[in-house]
């Protein structure tokens, strides 16, 4: 008899330098800032990011609030998130320096930031 051999192929997903997401939302619903429990007085607008490597998070708060004046809402090293928020031209400005900087200086592959 003869036995037929079998390839057995294993997938994983390693993450390089990326920016998978980089969305501001423009006067978004009070409701929003409630359910992220984020502080509507802060702005009129969120920025939101994932970064891998997820450290890449702190590197674009800093960025941010050194490119304008936005507010941290929410930072998490873990999963490489964060969310800002600001008037709708300052977080518009900090995200695309954030895409700037890690596309030209860190070489990383970004998005194209999106807007509603």
């Amino acid at each position: 008899m003869h036995e037929e051999i079998k390839q057995r192929i294993i997938q994983e997903h390693v993450p390089g330098k990326q920016i998978t997401l980089a969305h501001v939302i423009s006067n978004p619903q009070p409701e929003l800032f409630a359910v992220l429990d984020l502080n509507e007085e802060h702005g009129d607008a969120i920025g939101i990011l994932n970064i891998t490597p997820c450290e890449g998070v702190i590197i674009a708060a800093d960025v941010a609030t050194k490119a304008v004046e936005v507010n941290i809402g929410f930072l998490d090293r873990s999963y490489g998130s964060l969310i800002i928020t600001g008037d709708v031209s300052s977080v518009e400005t900090a995200i695309q320096e954030i895409v700037n900087y890690f596309t030209v200086k860190l070489n990383y592959d970004c998005v194209t930031m999106t807007q509603l």
